[in-house]
């Protein structure tokens, strides 16, 4: 957990470090995904339990320091979206709950009516993504947030502010995340040495985090699995399905899923003259396909990719899902 801060974070960091321990018991970061909004939180709880920090970042040698790596610091509560359990023709499987729930809440109640761990110390609580709490949860949560227990730091995490309630809004120190610039992204992600720098920028929307997190995690070239992909989303209505879906759920479906959204977007913008968004490199192409496009099935196919990527991490059968998308998409060009 304990990680240090990205460059374009660090004029915040140096205001916050210039507050000392005067801080508001309960700060929201709120931002776009993907800008290290939890990375930056997560710097923070560690210098804040750190029993040495050093310029207002984690030692990462201390005791402290040692607990948190491990996962298992008792002044620490991360609360999160937790692994849910189904079943497909018997085989138990594991999927990603799109909800925090009233039983993490609750168990939240139960470990701050303990004693804090440090006598004198410091109780840290991260929640993230906070528009993941539902609303049962929530309201078990703003009675904490309004009665705070002592010594307790909250630090909660939002890519999306306008789809919290205003009462919790209203009990915390809202803070808008800094957002890198494009010279700043790309200087950062040739620091960690990612192939195609700047397309990757583009591709990401300005959210290098997000990339970076999925080249480590899964080990994915993503300008390389683009140039697969590419050829055949150029197809138009003569996409070849049984060629196109092994390729594009090399990943998964939710990648998938992002894939075909960032897609029809850039499509929808060449509709109406704008600039790709997304795909530059691909105007040509794009407009070609804009230009066969009819713009209502587009609209049609992209909020079908919304509904489905809300269920992308649901085992089911993802190559019928995905098959099902494509016919769709196919639809979109005359």
């Amino acid at each position: 957990m304990i990680s240090n801060i990205f460059p374009w974070q660090v004029n915040l960091h140096q205001q916050w470090l210039a507050q000392g321990a005067q801080r508001h018991h309960a700060l929201l970061l709120s931002g776009k995904q993907g800008i290290g909004k939890r990375h930056f939180a997560s710097a923070m709880a560690a210098s804040w339990l750190c029993q040495k920090p050093q310029l207002g970042l984690a030692c990462q040698h201390c005791e402290a320091c040692h607990w948190l790596s491990e996962g298992s610091h008792p002044d620490f509560k991360e609360i999160k979206p937790e692994e849910a359990e189904g079943s497909d023709d018997s085989k138990k499987k594991t999927r990603k709950r799109q909800q925090i729930v009233i039983e993490q809440i609750r168990g939240l109640h139960d470990y701050l009516s303990l004693s804090n761990h440090q006598v004198g110390g410091l109780r840290v609580v991260m929640i993230h993504p906070l528009e993941w709490v539902n609303t049962t949860a929530a309201n078990a949560l703003l009675k904490l947030l309004e009665e705070p227990p002592a010594a307790t730091q909250f630090i909660l995490v939002t890519h999306q502010k306008q789809a919290l309630l205003p009462t919790i809004l209203s009990r915390c120190m809202q803070v808008d995340m800094p957002v890198p610039t494009a010279a700043e992204g790309v200087a950062w992600l040739h620091q960690q040495a990612i192939v195609n720098a700047e397309w990757v920028w583009h591709y990401s929307g300005g959210a290098p985090t997000t990339v970076l997190a999925d080249h480590e995690e899964a080990a994915i070239d993503w300008h390389a699995w683009y140039l697969q992909w590419r050829a055949f989303l150029m197809q138009g209505a003569r996409l070849e399905l049984h060629l196109a879906l092994p390729v594009l759920l090399q990943h998964g479906m939710l990648h998938a899923m992002t894939v075909l959204q960032k897609w029809s977007v850039d499509i929808q913008r060449c509709c109406h003259h704008l600039p790709a968004k997304y795909h530059s490199d691909a105007l040509a192409g794009l407009k070609t396909l804009a230009s066969a496009c009819h713009e209502d099935q587009l609209l049609t196919f992209m909020a079908q990719l919304n509904r489905f990527k809300l269920s992308a991490l649901h085992p089911l059968n993802q190559e019928l899902q995905l098959e099902q998308c494509l016919l769709q998409y196919k639809k979109c060009f005359r």
